[in-house]
């Protein structure tokens, strides 16, 4: 299989667990057979894996994504980056060109495209497999995904089939109805949009060169913000009349509220926390301190570097509206292609951060014009590059770099350093990468 993965998005409204980095599909709640904890995004690609150990994904995100990915999936995950947002259609025919050009993925492959961020079971994979059958058939354009509703849901679009047979011609489009009126397409058959289709590569760069003026990939990708906004149910699903539907009754949870995340956990509590005579409390806390829940019900906490929430499970839904009057300077933990950081102090002319390098991965060779840092290694060793000499580090080592001076660090066995920056300017813009041979 040929699967588009549809990573987008950010925001708060998981905070303080998300931010404007970090989006919901990266934070590791769930436990996999091996006991380590794992993100939607993992879940999602080792599921792939099990069903289709050939599947080809291709995941199409933002740039500011590209190093959790990495970080997450490793570098046999093939990326397409949008250069800027502009909706599903656009962000699908990157992807397609993407395929195509650079992945040299021949036009007559089937190609499925799907979110990123559901909660499935092994069923749903089987389903996209099937899929991809149908479409090999050559007796629609198009093939669909759509999920047997389990109530007159207000959040999703709905298609209506012709008839109520596994697999269908589609009738027509619903956008999202009102409780009453979603009740209504139920009894007519109706199966809740997905966002699932399957289709031909060539099908999809065809509609793509009809919509949009391009030529290549590298033509689509340096003029991509010209490209209209416009998603792909809207430009493509429902303007093609050779169309069909897939029937699928397994399970699919949208888990973007903090009260569906929470309750899809295996456990009640992760992190450092002790709970005693708790019902119905969710706790997750991600830093080094310990968390006592004594007593209390109906409760949800979670705790990162970013901050604290406490808040009842009935109304945890509420808090995005708050969040955002909440002021930030700095994300104060972010992965990388590299590992990861996080900011443990802050003054009006200083930051100081814990980094940790994975082994075998190093930093961008780069510099900075408006701050000096200093290292100190911690644990682990590696190399240090400081304007092209060269230093074996290990634990005890401290490394100066003044503004101006090209520098990197190279692991060889895990690296956690201490990372001092010095400035009245200290921001993500004052840095400039250079080639390393």
């Amino acid at each position: 299989m040929n699967i588009i993965l549809l990573s987008g998005g950010s925001g708060k409204r998981l905070w303080p667990l998300s931010n404007d980095i970090r989006s919901k599909q990266f934070i590791q709640i769930f436990k996999n057979a091996n006991g380590a904890y794992e993100s939607m995004v993992q879940r999602m690609y080792r599921q792939i894996k099990k069903a289709d150990r050939n599947a080809r994904v291709t995941v199409a995100t933002s740039k500011i994504q590209v190093s959790e990915l990495k970080n997450q999936l490793g570098d046999n995950v093939g990326i397409s980056v949008e250069p800027s947002r502009r909706d599903t259609f656009p962000a699908i025919a990157l992807a397609g060109a993407y395929l195509n050009e650079v992945q040299h993925v021949d036009r007559d492959e089937v190609v499925i495209v799907c979110p990123v961020d559901p909660y499935v079971d092994d069923d749903y994979f089987e389903a996209l497999k099937q899929l991809a059958a149908i479409v090999e058939k050559g007796q629609a354009n198009l093939t669909l995904l759509g999920m047997e509703p389990t109530n007159p849901s207000e959040k999703f679009g709905y298609i209506i089939p012709t008839s109520s047979a596994p697999v269908s011609p589609v009738s027509s489009f619903r956008e999202k109805p009102k409780a009453e009126l979603a009740a209504e397409y139920i009894k007519q058959g109706a199966l809740w949009n997905m966002g699932v289709f399957a289709f031909r590569l060539g099908y999809l760069l065809d509609r793509a060169h009809e919509l949009i003026n391009f030529e290549d990939y590298d033509d689509l990708f340096v003029n991509y913000a010209n490209a209209q906004k416009t998603s792909f149910d809207y430009a493509v699903v429902e303007n093609e009349k050779s169309i069909q539907v897939l029937r699928f009754s397994g399970r699919w949870d949208d888990l973007g509220t903090w009260e569906s995340l929470t309750n899809a956990m295996s456990e009640k509590t992760i992190g450092k926390v002790i709970s005693k005579d708790c019902e119905n409390t969710r706790i997750i806390n991600e830093l080094d301190i310990p968390v006592l829940a004594l007593g209390v019900n109906n409760i949800l906490f979670a705790a990162s570097s970013d901050g604290i929430l406490v808040s009842s499970v009935e109304r945890s839904n509420e808090i995005k509206p708050i969040v955002e009057q909440i002021e930030t300077n700095e994300i104060r933990y972010a992965e990388k292609s590299w590992g990861e950081y996080q900011v443990i102090d802050m003054t009006p002319d200083s930051l100081t951060v814990s980094m940790l390098l994975k082994a075998g991965k190093r930093m961008s060779y780069h510099s900075h014009l408006r701050r000096d840092e200093v290292w100190t290694i911690v644990s682990g060793s590696g190399t240090a590059i400081v304007d092209g000499m060269s230093q074996h580090v290990h634990a005890g080592d401290v490394i100066s770099i003044a503004a101006g001076c090209r520098h990197t660090l190279i692991a060889q066995e895990d690296l956690k350093v201490i990372e001092v920056q010095l400035g009245r300017e200290i921001n993500v813009s004052d840095k400039q990468k250079f080639d390393y041979e």
